[in-house]
């Protein structure tokens, strides 16, 4: 099995490839991936597919089934959005669409699900169970396409006993694979603060509430409840990337607006530090004068690879790839929606190297320049291919 996974992965490379830039030359924002659907389904439907369509709006999912269809079945998930960036790479499949662009590598996951849809057609005479590919939409904004596939029945009929993906990573070598068991990526959640007082001259401080005092006071106040509160197991990271305080050298503002974000890796830990820090800057701005209007859009939650799954999953990539070709990861603050499914159903997400140096190929994920080596692509069908007929012979 394993050398006709290889076989056919080399046999569509040309294929996965040309997908590939043309998903990356056509990019379409979270929700409005409406071109990707159909371009998507067609790819399915040529190969003999009957895909599902507009579950969450435009997320699609496709049925292999081998032999003895109900005996297990395994779910694979590619997203498909892309993000508000302008590129900056000259190459021939450069985005077509002002001000949007594949820099995180979608194009690159959603290929290779396809990939895996013409490797695993081929030989369903020769697996038992059901293969499950879920096209999502949304992953890069909350709250989630993951989360409204889940709402739509996605993980129902069949139901999967486990969820695989894949994530490209520049930071590891093209042809090298990486997994990590139990956590791995952070809850995602986005703070909105206003703080108010009363603005006016700044040489008269005496006759005002200064906010932009008092904000400066709870941006510190609050590393404190990740110093002091956090349980000391529970990694978490609280940064704030815009202040506007709108006055000048003279002039205190009425007001000043924050925004920041809050990850961690523990649900207890996220609730209890999210209530604490509404808590804090609310009674702060509150005893030095002035108010504070504090706002929680929640995200993401922490993404955790299932243990066991993980391991078998890692050993069989290492009979696929060799030992010297699969790694461990370090944890990873970044959030994911996967994290959806790992809150639900075994999972595991792992990596797919495509780093290049020699070729420039080092650019990081939502970056103008992100590229991947495509050479990943082939590695990507492939060995994704192989996890699943390999998961579908674990009793």
């Amino acid at each position: 099995m394993q050398d006709a996974i290889k076989s056919l992965a080399r046999q569509y490379a040309a294929d996965i490839v040309a997908t590939r830039r043309h998903l990356h030359a056509h990019p379409e924002l979270s929700f409005h991936e409406h071109n990707t659907a159909a371009y998507v389904a067609d790819q399915l439907k040529a190969i003999g597919l009957t895909p599902q369509e507009g579950i969450a709006g435009t997320g699609l999912v496709a049925i292999i089934e081998g032999q003895n269809p109900t005996r297990k079945v395994v779910g694979l998930r590619a997203d498909m959005d892309a993000l508000p960036i302008h590129e900056a790479n000259d190459v021939p499949y450069k985005s077509t669409v002002e001000g949007v662009m594949h820099a995180c590598g979608h194009d690159a996951h959603t290929a290779s699900l396809l990939g895996v849809a013409r490797i695993l057609n081929v030989l369903r005479d020769q697996f038992e169970g059901t293969v499950k590919l879920v096209f999502q939409p949304a992953e890069e904004k909350a709250p989630g396409g993951a989360s409204l596939m889940i709402k739509d029945g996605v993980l129902e009929n069949p139901a999967p006993i486990s969820m695989i993906g894949q994530h490209v990573a520049p930071n590891i070598p093209v042809g090298k694979i990486g997994f990590r068991e139990g956590m791995y990526m952070a809850s995602t959640d986005e703070l909105y603060l206003t703080v108010k007082g009363k603005g006016g001259h700044g040489a008269m401080p005496d006759t005002l509430v200064d906010p932009v005092l008092i904000a400066s006071h709870i941006i510190v106040a609050l590393q404190q409840i990740i110093s002091r509160n956090r349980p000391p197991a529970s990694p978490s990271v609280l940064s704030f990337g815009r202040f506007i305080a709108d006055g000048v050298t003279n002039v205190i503002p009425n007001e000043v607006t924050i925004q920041g974000t809050f990850r961690c890796m523990n649900e207890e830990w996220r609730e209890k530090g999210l209530e604490r820090m509404k808590k804090l800057a609310e009674g702060m701005a509150e005893a030095m004068g002035g108010s504070c209007e504090f706002t929680i859009v929640r995200g993401y939650p922490f993404l955790k690879n299932h243990p066991e799954l993980t391991r078998r999953l890692r050993a069989q990539a290492v009979e696929y790839m060799g030992a010297d070709n699969v790694i461990d990861l370090d944890l990873w603050m970044a959030g994911e929606d996967f994290a959806f499914y790992s809150q639900v159903v075994d999972s595991c997400f792992y990596r797919l190297g495509t780093r290049n140096e020699a070729r420039g190929i080092i650019s990081g994920v939502h970056t103008p320049t992100f590229d991947i080596d495509e050479a990943a692509l082939e590695t990507g069908a492939g060995l994704m291919s192989w996890l699943a007929v390999r998961e579908l012979d674990v009793f």
